[in-house]
C-alpha cells in the first residue's frame, strides 16, 4: 500500500521507548535553542507584524529584499540565492535537480542521519563515503563511490565538529557532477577557525546551504536557503531549474522574507549567545574528563556538539539506556551517527551551564564507575 521509500519500520528505539517513560533531569541530546535558556530579545520577532506581508506577491527564488539582505552573508550574489523553508526541503529540491530516481548520491559516514533519509525519499540511492577517524575526520576522496551525481558535504560536520580543508573541498568537488557543502553550523567556530567555505570551491557546480534554525537559533521561522557557485553557465542553468522546482511550492512565508533583513541584524547576539554557550560548556566537558582517564573528548572544530571517547567494549546503547534508567541523563550513542565502531557518546553543547556541567559529572561518573 505505501512506498518503499518509506523505511519499513516506524516504531520508537529501545531509547526512544524507554525516554518516553522516564524523566529526564538533565538532556544532554537537546538540539532546539529555542529551550535552552537563551536570551532572545522580546521584541526579536515584530519585524513578522510589518503591515507589508499582507501582500502575496511571490519570487520562487524569494523575494528581492530578503536575497539582498541575505547575500553579503551567504557569499553570492542575490541572483545566485534561492530561498527554502528549510534545509531539509533545500536537499530534497537539489535531489531532484540533480539526480533521477535510482540514482546514487554520496554522503559523509558518520554525520545526520537525516541526509539518507531524504535521498530515499527522494528515490535516491545514499551511498556513505567513511570520514577518517585518525586523520580528524577528514575525508578521503578515494573512499567517494564513482558514478553518483551529486556528493554532499557538512562542514563543520555534525556531530565530529570536524571542518573541510580547501584540499577535501576540491578534492570531493572533483568526484561527481555537483557538491553540496551543508554549512548550518558554519557560525559557530569553537576549537580554531572555519576551513573555506563552499561558495570558494572552484571549479564545479556547487550547492552551499544555510538556514536561521541554527545561524539564528530561530527553526520556528522556517527560511533557508541554496547559495549556487560555479561556472557562469553552469549556476545560471542550476539557478533557472531550482526556480522552476521551487515555484511549485512556493513554501517560504511572506512575512518572514521580509522581516529577514531586521532579523539578520537584530539576532546577532542571540548568534552569539550560542556561541559562547557551546565555547563554555565545551571546555568544562573538558576539564570533566580531564581527570577521567578511560574517556576523552575529541577535538571539536565548531558546531554544537561534542564527541566523547569510551572505551569500546562498552556498549554504547546498553550504556545510553543505563544513563537514562540510573543517572537520569539523555545522551546519544555514537550509532545513531553512522560511527564507525563502538565506542562514542554523542553530547549536545547547548544546554544550560548547570545542567550541562551536572550531566558531564554523571555521564563520567557511571563510565569511571564501570571502567573499574
Amino acid at each position: 500500500m505505501f512506498s518503499r521509500r518509506l523505511p519499513p519500520d516506524l516504531a520508537p528505539n529501545a531509547l526512544a521507548r524507554r525516554r518516553a517513560e522516564l524523566p529526564v533531569e538533565h538532556d544532554l541530546t537537546v538540539s532546539n535553542p529555542t529551550r535552552c535558556g537563551l536570551p532572545y530579545p522580546p521584541d526579536l520577532l515584530a519585524p513578522l507584524g510589518d503591515p507589508g506581508g499582507l501582500r502575496y506577491d511571490p519570487d520562487p527564488q524569494g523575494i528581492a529584499s530578503a536575497r539582498e539582505a541575505l547575500a553579503a552573508s551567504a557569499g553570492v550574489p542575490p541572483e545566485r540565492l534561492v530561498l527554502t523553508a528549510s534545509t531539509s526541503e533545500a536537499y530534497a529540491l537539489l535531489f531532484k535537480l540533480l539526480a533521477d530516481v535510482g540514482d546514487a548520491v554520496a554522503h559523509p559516514a558518520p554525520s545526520y542521519p537525516l541526509i539518507e533519509h531524504l535521498a530515499r525519499l527522494e528515490g535516491l540511492r545514499p551511498i556513505p563515503y567513511r570520514l577518517d577517524a585518525e586523520d580528524g575526520w577528514r575525508p578521503d576522496p578515494a573512499n567517494v563511490p564513482g558514478g553518483v551525481r551529486a556528493v554532499v558535504a557538512v562542514s563543520p560536520n555534525n556531530p565530529t565538529g570536524s571542518y573541510l580543508d580547501g584540499e577535501s573541498l576540491r578534492a570531493l568537488g572533483g568526484r561527481a557532477p555537483a557538491l553540496i557543502v551543508d554549512e548550518v553550523f558554519r557560525p559557530f567556530p569553537l576549537e580554531g577557525a572555519p576551513g573555506p567555505s563552499g561558495v570558494e570551491a572552484e571549479g564545479g557546480l556547487t550547492f552551499t546551504l544555510g538556514g536561521l534554525s541554527k545561524e539564528l537559533g530561530l527553526p520556528q521561522l522556517k527560511l533557508a536557503w541554496i547559495a549556487v557557485s560555479g561556472t557562469p553557465a553552469a549556476v545560471h542553468a542550476a539557478v533557472d531549474r531550482l526556480a522552476f522546482l521551487a515555484d511549485q511550492y512556493l513554501s517560504v512565508a511572506t512575512p518572514v522574507q521580509r522581516a529577514l533583513p531586521s532579523l539578520l541584524r537584530d539576532a546577532r547576539p542571540v548568534r552569539e549567545a550560542i556561541a559562547a554557550r557551546c565555547r563554555g560548556n565545551l571546555a568544562t566537558l573538558r576539564a570533566l574528563a580531564a581527570d577521567v582517564p578511560e574517556v576523552s573528548v575529541l577535538p571539536v572544530g565548531g558546531g554544537w556538539t561534542a564527541v566523547l571517547r569510551i572505551p569500546a567494549h562498552l556498549e554504547e546503547e546498553t550504556l545510553a539506556l543505563r544513563l537514562l534508567e540510573v543517572r537520569r541523563v539523555a545522551v546519544q550513542p555514537g550509532y545513531f551517527f553512522d560511527f564507525p565502531r563502538e565506542g562514542y557518546l554523542v553530547l549536545s553543547l547547548l544546554p544550560p551551564s548547570h545542567s550541562f556541567r551536572e550531566g558531564c559529572q554523571r555521564v563520567l561518573e557511571e563510565l569511571s564507575a564501570l571502567a573499574r
